[in-house]
């Protein structure tokens, strides 16, 4: 009975873990629009894909429901949340009240060490149509601005900016497949390292106010002006 217990108990730490990693990598895959917005799918074909058991792919699919990631549909399994333009202008609309105002906290307190190791990432750029690269390049990207808010002290802050910044990426692989920015990206990164590392906080929340508004304009025009958007999943909302 003790080694049934044992073994059973050993059962249950298991599948948090394995649901831990049912969920990064799923949610690493819509994120980088591997599985692409409005995509059906289902416990089953997630558990052939990634060689998991149901539990935890049933636990990784109500974590990513919760962060909106995907949505449950009754007797058919879930959809992956499509990107609609509101979608496009709400995040955008929630980085421009989170983060010109964490800029000004962080300035004077950032790592400067790291913020240069990230930028050389991205300034290395990527290649369009490249998922890999992409992935790279925005992974650094968003490191970066999470390492600024980090800097803060103020742990909610941060954990705030990192939470909308995953559904930013998710938003930059789609128009960044359609456009390759790296080299501006980089030289806002640059103007905004310089006004961090000198205590700089009105031009560094001027400098990354500006980072988001072109950003904005990147993505709305490069998804909204491609030939290739209705492969893109981009949609529209409807009422319920």
């Amino acid at each position: 009975c003790e080694l049934l217990r044992g073994g059973t108990a050993a059962m249950g730490n298991a599948i948090p873990l394995l649901s831990d990693r049912a969920y990064e990598r799923i949610k690493h895959d819509i994120i980088v629009c591997a599985l692409a917005p409005g995509a059906e799918i289902s416990e089953a074909q997630l558990c052939a894909h990634y060689r998991l058991g149901k539990a935890p792919v049933r636990m990784a699919l109500n974590r990513l429901a919760h962060d909106g990631l995907v949505r449950a549909i009754p007797r058919r399994g879930y959809r992956v949340t499509q990107v609609t333009v509101k979608d496009i202008h709400d995040v955008f609309e929630l980085r421009l009240m989170l983060e010109p105002v964490t800029a000004r906290m962080a300035a004077g307190k950032v790592d400067t060490q790291r913020l240069r190791m990230l930028d050389e990432v991205t300034r290395s750029g990527y290649e369009p149509g490249d998922p890999k690269s992409t992935s790279r390049f925005l992974e650094a990207n968003k490191a970066f601005h999470v390492a600024i808010a980090r800097a803060t002290g103020n742990t909610r802050l941060a954990d705030a900016v990192e939470q909308l910044l995953d559904e930013m990426t998710r938003l930059l692989h789609l128009g960044l497949g359609l456009r390759n920015r790296s080299q501006e990206m980089s030289r806002e990164h640059r103007a905004l390292m310089k006004a961090l590392a000198r205590g700089d906080g009105e031009t560094a929340e001027r400098i990354c106010r500006e980072q988001i508004e072109a950003a904005r304009g990147m993505v709305l025009s490069a998804i909204l002006t491609s030939g290739s958007v209705m492969n893109l999943a981009i949609g529209v909302e409807r009422p319920h």
